[in-house]
């Protein structure tokens, strides 16, 4: 039986449903075991791996072509599913941190090992499939950012921009837009935590699945101030390209619009500097009473 095959009927045994069981999961299992065709089981390995990096595997091993573009794909048909079952894990950063990585728990390597050895290790495995999937979840628990949002309690993932994001939507805004309606943010784990659809279309806001959405949208009624806030921790800080992206995407928007980039503390601020758009806003977390205004005729609208 070929590795792919081998691997399929591994995945049926520990029980996932027959989606987890097609050939672009058995290719993530593979790549990210290090295991070609010819590598044998018992060298299969656990490094922390990148989707670009199974990609790059799947396609110069097993030939497949897989384009970039399908990391999606992976990631929700495969990984997703493979960190419910507790047989791969994430090292806990941002989803869009360029240090996000992915491995085969240790238990479940143990089993690829001894795939042609033992049925021990496997039977073992379901045995306690149970308990690992409740140890790993609560693992993941753990990490959990409790965040209060519009009068209600939600949790972020653990990592640096999902702590950066609670501080905009609890500092900042208590300060700078009190009595204001969070009506879009997104975990690095769920991109529309929050998403008010009705409420921005209101306001001449249509979203639309290709836009690529701020981290942070808050709305203030009584001033008819809407606030894109940028966390410097995701893709940067409010640079002119990104505000003429923006003015496209919001130009039926007839309420005021203000531009904010959100940075931890004052030394990622300096490194950020010169790449800020004119006209726009900063907020530091680190000294959550004060702002930078980068000139302009307007302060906060």
């Amino acid at each position: 039986m070929d590795k792919i095959s081998r691997i399929k009927k591994l995945l049926a045994d520990i029980g996932l449903p027959t989606a987890q069981q097609s050939n672009i999961c058995a290719l993530t299992i593979l790549g990210m075991a290090g295991l070609k065709q010819t590598t044998k089981w018992t060298n299969a390995s656990n490094e922390w791996v990148r989707i670009h990096d199974i990609i790059l595997f799947a396609n110069d091993n097993y030939d497949v072509n897989y384009a970039e573009n399908s990391r999606e794909t992976f990631r929700k048909k495969a990984l997703h599913h493979f960190r419910n079952a507790a047989i791969v894990e994430d090292n806990g950063e941002a989803t869009n941190s360029p240090n996000y990585r992915w491995r085969l728990t240790d238990e479940f390597l143990e089993i690829i090992r001894k795939i042609n050895v033992s049925k021990d290790p496997l039977k073992l495995f379901k045995e306690n499939h149970e308990s690992l999937v409740v140890a790993y979840s609560s693992k993941r628990e753990i990490n959990k950012i409790p965040v209060k949002i519009n009068g209600q309690i939600f949790s972020f993932s653990g990592g640096k921009h999902n702590q950066l994001q609670k501080a905009i939507i609890e500092e900042f805004a208590s300060r700078f837009a009190p009595n204001s309606e969070c009506l879009y943010v997104g975990d690095t784990t769920q991109k529309d935590l929050v998403k008010s659809e009705k409420r921005l279309k209101e306001i001449g806001f249509a979203i639309s699945l290709h836009d690529k959405m701020p981290d942070v949208i808050i709305y203030s009624e009584e001033k008819k101030w809407l606030y894109f806030i940028e966390a410097v921790t995701s893709v940067g800080p409010m640079e002119p390209k990104r505000i003429k992206e923006l003015m496209e995407m919001t130009k039926n928007v007839k309420v005021q619009r203000i531009f904010i980039t959100a940075f931890p503390d004052f030394k990622t601020y300096k490194k950020f500097s010169e790449q800020l758009a004119w006209e726009t806003e900063v907020w530091i977390a680190e000294i959550p009473d004060h702002m930078i205004h980068l000139n302009g005729y307007k302060f906060l609208g």
